[in-house]
């Protein structure tokens, strides 16, 4: 199916947003909030780097896309967190696959290393939950699924 991974992209941002509206945040040491739908985010990511694959530059197109279908099912708040926090870590993203000619498993760790953490920020600032450790369990959840994807793909690729 062409553009399967561009369409599979659009599809996860709308039903991450909508998540983060159904799925009530934790309480965790420190006095912050963790939101357990961010163990999803990065896969996310990792559909992103798939769809900058398919679509080169354009990918940012398909983030604005899903942004917009997220504003009507997940609300004013978490689509326009959502979208700064997506277009933020899709322009470090977009740089890491732009400017490095590393094999994609490696390019998968290094643009959830670097944007994991600022979609964290910016998301958590965006809807009002912005603390030191809220931002770390949400980075730390969003690499654990480019970890994942990244073992899959060393796997096939040594196979």
């Amino acid at each position: 199916m062409p553009y399967m991974f561009t369409a599979l992209y659009i599809a996860s941002i709308v039903l991450v947003n909508w998540a983060f509206t159904v799925v009530p945040p934790i309480p965790i040491p420190g006095g912050a909030l963790w939101p357990p739908v961010a163990l999803v985010v990065g896969f996310v990511f990792v559909l992103r780097d798939f769809a900058q694959r398919e679509i080169g530059h354009w990918v940012l197109g398909a983030m604005l896309l899903g942004a917009f279908l997220s504003y009507g099912m997940a609300g004013r708040q978490i689509a326009l967190a959502s979208a700064a926090a997506f277009l933020v870590s899709e322009i470090a993203d977009w740089a890491v696959y732009t400017w490095t000619k590393r094999p994609i498993g490696d390019r998968v760790l290094l643009s959830s290393a670097i944007a994991a953490p600022l979609d964290s920020i910016v998301f958590l600032a965006g809807i009002g939950f912005l603390s030191f450790a809220g931002v770390a369990a949400m980075t730390i959840s969003k690499i654990l699924g480019a970890v994942v994807v990244w073992a899959m793909i060393r796997r096939r690729e040594m196979a």
